[in-house]
């Protein structure tokens, strides 16, 4: 169920259908933010294997990048005149990736799955440039083009544990 979103006057040029629409898929891309970090820091907490000590550290890496990325689009989304919805609940209820089996813990399966969701949420932060571009919003766009480029280094570092 979607949050209705609060608005702020700014001063800020771009035409306020516009900053709407781009806070209403900040915010989209936050709640997945979120949910993509705690889905790591849950493989974190618990990944098992002859790797785990590897695994756990890279694990932590990961998360600590991917909170940066939820900091900077609640940002954004504060600077466009709207409200950050940043909980772990509104992130639960508006999250379009899929959670993290709970028995999941042996190395290479919780990689698997990791990597699953960074490839879903690479996609959809792609999706997230291409509509911020064709709403005149560079700003939004070149915010996601850099969680773009480091989600893409993320999933190619969980991807060669798997590749042989």
């Amino acid at each position: 169920m979607a949050q209705k979103n609060q608005t702020f006057e700014t001063r800020m040029d771009l035409p306020e259908k516009t900053r709407t629409a781009m806070v209403k898929l900040l915010n989209q891309q936050l709640a997945d933010t979120f949910d993509l970090y705690s889905q790591i820091k849950q493989a974190h907490w618990n990944v098992k294997g002859m790797d785990f000590m590897q695994l756990h550290e890279l694990f932590d890496d990961l998360a600590e990048s991917v909170l940066e990325y939820a900091d900077m689009i609640a940002e954004r989304a504060t600077a466009l005149g709207g409200a950050a919805l940043g909980t772990v609940r509104m992130a639960a209820q508006n999250s379009t990736l899929p959670e993290m089996p709970a028995k999941t813990v042996e190395g290479k399966e919780v990689v698997a799955v990791l990597a699953d969701r960074m490839a879903a949420y690479g996609k959809s932060t792609r999706a997230a440039i291409d509509t911020a571009g064709d709403a005149k919003d560079e700003g939004t766009a070149d915010l996601f083009t850099e969680v773009s480029r480091g989600v893409d280094k993320h999933l190619y570092f969980l991807e060669a544990h798997l590749q042989a």
